[in-house]
């Protein structure tokens, strides 16, 4: 047994190959495993949330043409979908190239309303052939504890949804790829969630969710995101349910201190998405997200690549150093110096691979 298959089973992992009724998972089921993976996820993580809604409108606030020394339009755009309890509406900002060709798109969903931000490097995006559409995640549901009385949370009966504010920050990316799926300018075959930390957690979940996603890109996202939960280091299910517990649902709050217990782990998060491609990005000094447990669970999650006889996650046997860029598979993986940070390296990482 090599070092890696040590350290994973040192883990005692859930199987991930094997459907709930004790079949093997194979290339012909792999969907119906899949939304196995993205049922328990939901039921024991995440919550269920409504099913999508039948049309989003949208209408156009501000548009700035030869924006960015010319290289781009931007556009303020207002998206608008039915609720149970009436309509919703939510702000985001669109950047496409200006050339008229068709280009990859990334949804982002972000902590700030800023376009461009120390976390969306406009310009560098553009330049790289790329459009972006900015979801300020409070705009759909507070990132705090208000008893899932404002927002999202707001239009649909707590009683029934048991969804947590993750999986409202994705629903929210889903509605934009609604709108994606109806222009002339995103290339609908490369259209990519991205976020950080939290909302890293989001982009996994997005894409696991929601297949029109060709690709997640899912920054520092640890705990809960990326990372393996069983034995990890530094921020714990405990811990993120006692700061956070509104981000999840109420089901989740019984694995503190007894993650072993768990029918799952986050390698089911990361393998949901297969076999299209995820992207996760990690830092060195980022000890509360666990790079070592990032690494591994793109090792656990692999399998369900490899099944399509894709690459999967290729790696060496050895846990991760700074500098690794691993992205000869659908599933790649890299370890920057710094801190829990999204950097303009991360971005450009995400960049090469749409």
């Amino acid at each position: 047994m090599n070092q890696i298959e040590t350290l994973l089973t040192e883990r005692h992992l859930p199987e991930l190959l094997r459907l709930v009724d004790g079949r093997p998972v194979t290339r012909e089921n792999w969907e119906e495993r899949r939304a196995e993976l993205v049922d328990i996820l939901c039921r024991e993580v995440y919550g269920y949330a409504p099913s999508a809604p039948h049309h989003v409108t949208v209408t156009e606030q501000k548009c700035k043409k030869k924006d960015y020394a010319g290289k781009g339009t931007t556009r303020e755009l207002i998206l608008s979908f039915p609720t149970d309890k009436g309509e919703f509406s939510f702000p985001v900002v669109e950047v496409i190239p200006t050339d008229g060709t068709k280009v990859p798109m990334f949804v982002m969903v972000n902590f700030r309303p800023d376009v461009p931000d120390r976390y969306l490097p406009v310009e560098e995006i553009l330049d790289a052939g790329c459009g972006v559409i900015r979801i300020y995640y409070n705009d759909i549901a507070f990132d705090g504890e208000d008893g899932f009385a404002g927002g999202l949370a707001a239009m649909y009966d707590r009683e029934k949804y048991t969804w947590g504010k993750i999986r409202m920050w994705a629903f929210a990316a889903s509605r934009v790829m609604d709108y994606l799926q109806t222009t002339d300018y995103a290339d609908k075959e490369r259209i990519a969630v991205v976020g950080h930390s939290r909302l890293g957690k989001t982009a996994l979940l997005t894409a696991a969710t929601d297949s029109r996603f060709a690709m997640a890109c899912a920054n520092c996202s640890g705990c809960t995101g990326d990372a393996i939960s069983r034995n990890k280091a530094g921020e714990s299910v405990k811990a993120i349910n006692q700061k956070f517990p509104y981000w999840f649902c109420d089901t989740y709050k019984q694995y503190g201190d007894r993650e072993e217990e768990m029918p799952f782990d986050q390698h089911f998060l990361v393998a949901a998405i297969a076999p299209r491609r995820v992207a996760l990005g990690s830092a060195v000094e980022d000890i509360w997200a666990d790079p070592d447990s990032q690494y591994l669970s793109a090792c656990a999650a692999s399998p369900a690549w490899e099944l399509f006889g894709q690459k999967g996650f290729v790696h060496p046997d050895r846990l991760p150093k700074v500098g690794d860029r691993l992205d000869a598979g659908d599933l790649a993986f890299h370890l920057r110096e710094g801190t829990h940070f999204f950097s303009r390296a991360d971005w450009h990482r995400y960049l090469c691979l749409i």
